[in-house]
């Protein structure tokens, strides 16, 4: 695989959207195999298998740093930038040495270190590691900057093209501002947007990541979850026969969790549980209806703890819980918690407790056809459900990398 360097001014434990970056960058590329080190003018260790180089003369804030910028800015290029300029070079190249592939963040496209930028220039000219310039902000195009920019050398290196360069914006809007001012076509630009990191983000447990690992729920086109115990009041054959029609009408890849195991106390629940495993091969829905108890280990049935569960709560779509009989329904309440829309059985207790702010249906004589056209009209005519799935979908870290990144690294 190949050595990859990521090189910016800062870089983590930094906070900031390029430091952000720069560490899932880091992170997944190293998952994937890569050997990644992090090259920057202030920042610390990540993590013992991602190398890292501190010199502060690739910063911003380095004293020799600010007083060439403090000329650059009025427009005087002198002896002092020269000298810096061959510093920095001497030291740039021996930290990418080795490296077959740099992504430099903005040092292509801002002027917080043109020393830098013009050193790296001139390695890259005579040097054999492609580079990846990484334009999260733009000089030249901003009001901020451009007062301290100036016609020549080394201003120029910030808006016209470097040869053998794969240039990089965060956005399409941005694209088209940087194709302009280089100007080149659009589509020259690649687009990779920052992501998320859901497991992060949420904390998730080493169970909610084990069946990330295990089911690709990140990839559904919606989840439903269905927190209960697979005993018959449950009613959980009603919510297998909702999903299959959900899925034959959306021709989406839907998703039904059923979080709990076969209830302990009555002998006649493992027949149920068989009855519900044939009916789910009937429907032919084995790959999207869940049963999390099966993942379990050996003997031991996968029970959710409490925070896999909220996990679950964060990352479903909606609430599908049409049991005949609860005395109150708890699993309510942890949907309005995280403002789930609710599909639920018309049975007192639960229209007590949600009141006019759930989507009944009758557990007995509603037909899934029509409980499921319900469902599909809340989730697709919902801007929240929509914006879920499609961060769920496109702005993750994981997937960015595994199919935008790896292709310009490749």
């Amino acid at each position: 695989m190949k050595k990859i360097a990521i090189l910016h001014y800062a870089s983590p434990p930094g906070v900031g959207g390029v430091e952000v970056t720069m560490l899932h960058q880091a992170r997944g590329l190293t998952k994937l195999g890569y050997a990644v080190r992090i090259i920057s003018g202030v920042g610390g260790e990540l993590d013992p298998t991602i190398e890292t180089v501190i010199n502060p003369l690739f910063g911003s804030k380095h004293p020799d740093v600010l007083n060439v910028k403090a000329e650059l800015d009025t427009g005087r290029v002198s002896g002092a930038f020269t000298e810096l300029v061959g510093q920095i070079e001497r030291r740039l190249a021996e930290a990418l040495e080795g490296c077959e592939v740099l992504i430099a963040h903005n040092v292509l496209s801002l002027n917080k270190n043109l020393p830098l930028t013009a050193a790296l220039e001139k390695i890259h000219r005579h040097g054999k590691f492609k580079l990846l310039a990484w334009c999260h902000d733009i000089a030249w195009t901003s009001d901020h900057y451009r007062p301290e920019l100036h016609e020549g050398q080394p201003y120029d290196l910030l808006r016209h093209q470097w040869q053998n360069v794969t240039y990089v914006t965060v956005s399409k809007p941005q694209r088209v501002e940087l194709a302009n001012l280089l100007d080149i076509p659009p589509h020259q630009i690649a687009v990779v947007p920052p992501g998320v990191d859901y497991p992060d983000f949420f904390k998730w447990t080493s169970t909610t990541k084990f069946l990330e690992d295990e089911l690709h729920l990140l990839d559904a086109d919606g989840l439903l979850l269905l927190p209960a115990r697979l005993t018959r009041r449950k009613n959980i054959q009603f919510g297998l026969r909702i999903l299959s029609e959900i899925r034959d009408q959306s021709s989406k890849d839907y998703r039904l969790i059923v979080t709990g195991p076969p209830g302990p106390h009555n002998p006649t629940n493992q027949a149920y549980l068989d009855d519900l495993l044939n009916l789910r091969r009937v429907l032919k829905i084995e790959q999207s209806a869940h049963f999390l108890y099966q993942l379990g280990n050996g003997d031991k049935s996968l029970v959710p703890d409490d925070d896999t569960l909220a996990n679950l709560y964060q990352l479903a779509d909606g609430l599908l819980f049409p049991s005949f009989q609860e005395g109150f329904g708890i699993p309510i309440l942890e949907a309005g918690l995280v403002g789930l829309p609710i599909f639920c059985a018309d049975i007192p207790p639960l229209r007590e407790t949600a009141g006019p702010d759930a989507l009944y249906f009758d557990p007995v004589q509603g037909e899934p056809k029509r409980i499921a056209e319900e469902i599909l009209r809340v989730l697709q005519g919902s801007a929240t459900a929509r914006l879920r799935r499609k961060v769920r979908q496109n702005y993750r870290w994981d997937t960015l990398i595994r199919e935008k990144i790896v292709p310009l690294i490749e």
